[in-house]
């Protein structure tokens, strides 16, 4: 079985970085086999479409505003997870995302399990600021979340040793998180008297 591991959102609009973060964390924990692909798909929309249609099982990060609590995460499965798509659009990417999920069903080749990890934000307007404090505590329980339901999907996963720095980072430039945050750090300290 194919196996999409997929992290979407926009890491420049705060919290709405989430699902990027999720899988950025993911990948620097856990090692995969050949038949799984971890994928930052930002606001790609329609251009993640081939990859949807090439896997069997598809598990998704996402910021989704459900009404809770910030820092809340909620998990749906198959059917219902286009609803959640599009029941409250905070951004651009969700609309493209309901889209590549009806394209890829349109070709017959739609994944036969589908999950999507959800977090309640906080924030969304801070442009370039960082994850909120409640988003950034979600991170653990959602990749906890995410262990269990690929291990339920018989997805094979290995922790990284944690002396392995030779892996290829998902973001590996200035964005991944480590830098943004230093840099937002050190911009807030030029700024105060």
């Amino acid at each position: 079985m194919r196996t999409l591991i997929l992290g979407i959102g926009n890491i420049l609009w705060a919290d709405e970085g989430f699902g990027v973060r999720a899988v950025e964390e993911f990948h620097a924990r856990y090692e995969t086999g050949g038949d799984v692909t971890i994928l930052d798909g930002g606001t790609q929309g329609l251009y993640l479409v081939q990859f949807v249609e090439a896997c069997d099982q598809l598990l998704v990060f996402d910021a989704i505003d459900y009404g809770l609590e910030p820092g809340t995460l909620r998990i749906v499965r198959d059917g219902e997870v286009p609803r959640f798509m599009g029941a409250k659009k905070m951004s651009l990417h969700q609309t493209g995302f309901q889209e590549v999920l009806s394209a890829a069903d349109l070709l017959g080749r739609y994944p036969s399990r589908l999950a999507l990890i959800g977090c309640q934000p906080q924030d969304l307007e801070d442009w370039g600021g960082p994850l909120t404090p409640p988003v950034v505590a979600s991170i653990e329980p959602a990749l906890d979340a995410a262990v269990a339901t690929l291990t339920e999907w018989g997805v094979e996963l290995r922790p990284r040793a944690e002396s392995a720095q030779s892996f290829q980072r998902l973001l590996a430039h200035d964005l991944d998180h480590s830098a943004y945050e230093r840099r937002l750090g050190a911009a807030d300290e030029e700024t105060r008297p």
